[in-house]
């Protein structure tokens, strides 16, 4: 895009850091929050990183966040715990669960950690792949922060772009990272068109009458599609039950629009899991298991006019090589939003 400049990470994530200090929150939870947003826009994923600080610190502000909550597991076993995230910013409870959930997979081989009154928390990816380092597969599941799906053959919307994640570690190759909605698109995509001014492809939104919608900008107005099909819905309620119900998080009716309702609390359901590879195989055998598998599907044989076959996650990789020394793109519509927001906090723009 023409109007597309490159931001240094370090300043950026120095910037979102200033934000959310000023906002409320404790300079090292703010430094935590600023790292992980600014690592989901250096993977690409656009829509939840930095575009998000705006709305966050509006939440705060508005009292929906809790800007200092006393996250705590309240409830154990030695391979699973549940822990109430006090209305806290997202990326905090999510990154204590991950931490938690390998921990107890290093001593029993697999930890599950489910959170209840969280909060949005950026890209599923984030937490999944913290497990990696760790030579453990890692999952993560959330219920979505608004509800744009309605049930297989309903018109109401009673479910949202429930996310999930799988990273699974590999020796030479980067890890396979698989980050998806059950949702031919995310909801964030929709608003990132709308704020570029871009229309959506057909296939993304349908109206209230079942026709094509395109115009991002009317998305109140229509429904998100799941891929799939009935499975694409099957596939988000499932996911809500295992991040929302089970963990005493809303799910269905009780889902609140973060967006729209920024005074109220959400209730954010998530889940996260860690699975040791030493408890089933040599973990280096495994890793150079997975490296055949992707070395097989890249060299498989293409259809016409295939450059390349990709793995899920690769693209993201790039993404993030690239990014961390050329910068973050950052388009004009959202470099204007995160200035406004400094004349607001009264902070230090991005220089």
């Amino acid at each position: 895009m023409t109007n597309e400049s490159r931001i240094a990470a370090p300043r950026l994530a120095a910037f979102v850091t200033r934000a959310f200090a000023a906002a409320g929150l404790p300079e090292a939870d703010a430094k935590i929050i600023a790292e992980l947003m600014l690592e989901a826009d250096l993977r690409g994923s656009d829509t939840h990183g930095v575009i998000r600080l705006p709305l966050y610190v509006r939440r705060i502000r508005a009292g929906g966040i809790n800007p200092q909550p006393n996250i705590r597991v309240v409830g154990e076993r030695p391979s699973a715990a549940l822990i109430d995230g006090d209305n806290g910013m997202g990326h905090l409870v999510m990154r204590r669960a991950a931490h938690l959930a390998i921990e107890k997979a290093k001593v029993t081989g697999i930890g599950w950690v489910g959170a209840r009154m969280s909060n949005h928390a950026g890209p599923a990816a984030l937490y999944a792949t913290m497990a990696l380092p760790h030579d453990m597969i890692g999952l993560y599941f959330a219920v979505g922060s608004n509800n744009h799906l309605p049930p297989w053959g309903g018109s109401e919307t009673l479910l949202g772009t429930n996310p999930m994640a799988v990273a699974v570690p590999a020796h030479d190759e980067p890890a396979i990272v698989l980050d998806m909605a059950p949702t031919v698109a995310a909801y964030g995509k929709v608003r990132l068109k709308a704020q570029r001014g871009e229309p959506m492809p057909v296939g993304w939104m349908i109206d209230r009458g079942g026709k094509p919608l395109t115009d991002a900008k009317r998305a109140d107005d229509g429904y998100l599609l799941p891929i799939g099909d009935y499975k694409g819905y099957g596939l988000s309620l499932i996911i809500g039950i295992l991040a929302g119900a089970l963990n005493g998080a809303a799910l269905g009716r009780d889902v609140i629009d973060f967006v729209k309702d920024t005074g109220k609390p959400t209730n954010t359901g998530h889940a996260v899991a860690a699975i040791a590879i030493e408890s089933f195989m040599p973990a280096e055998k495994f890793k150079r298991a997975v490296d055949a598998v992707i070395r097989d599907i890249r060299a498989s044989r293409r259809l016409p006019g295939v450059e390349r076959i990709y793995l899920p996650g690769e693209q993201s990789h790039a993404k993030f090589l690239e990014r961390s020394t050329g910068g973050v793109p950052m388009p004009k519509p959202l470099r204007d939003s995160l200035d406004a927001l400094a004349r607001e906090l009264n902070v230090p723009p991005l220089e």
